[in-house]
């Protein structure tokens, strides 16, 4: 039986081409080998993998053409390693919340979705919004430390305390996100 869960990764396909990049990139290259095993143990497990992305306002823009334009970027070698796998779902997002103007909330309930666990980019926006809208939605909430990158460390911080605090998310290492979820 499936579990009720699923991993959501956030904003990998990134080119780094704007302002603070290179902190995001540094924060980033640590966070690619536990975010890549992450992926792997959900995909060997019945944790659901669904990838959702920034357009960067490119409306027409397929998932094939993020990821090309996110390999052409400045950091491919961050990008390379957690590429969405062909069959798994992968949503498009337009601002920094997994569930504004995306189907999401429609898929998870439709597939039982109860536990969300959050990973990728960037700890005090994107991941932290989509925390607070999974939570004002009744999911629970995990989020891996270790497989998020922030742009601020002192705002990634405080976000992964807010998320732990206001919004009762569990925040554990990557290797132990799906414990008890299998």
């Amino acid at each position: 039986m499936p579990a009720d869960a699923a991993l959501l990764v956030v904003d990998v396909l990134n080119p780094y081409e704007h302002e603070d990049a290179p902190a995001l990139a540094r924060s980033m290259a640590a966070a690619v080998e536990p975010l890549r095993a992450l992926v792997a143990e959900a995909r060997a497990s019945s944790v659901a993998l669904l990838y959702v992305n920034d357009n960067y306002e490119d409306f027409a823009a397929t998932r094939e053409q993020l990821a090309r334009r996110a390999l052409n970027g400045r950091h491919p070698e961050l990008v390379e390693p957690l590429l969405p796998p062909r069959d798994c779902a992968f949503l498009q997002k337009v601002r920094h919340s997994v569930f504004y103007g995306t189907a999401l909330d429609h898929l998870l309930r439709r597939h039982g979705i109860r536990t969300l666990i959050l990973a990728g980019q960037v700890t005090e926006q994107c991941i932290l919004y989509s925390a607070l809208d999974g939570y004002v939605r009744h999911y629970e909430l995990r989020v891996a430390r270790d497989a998020v990158a922030h742009i601020d460390a002192e705002l990634g911080a405080a976000a992964l305390r807010m998320m732990e605090r206001n919004m009762r998310a569990e925040i554990v290492a990557a290797e132990a996100c799906l414990d008890g979820l299998r």
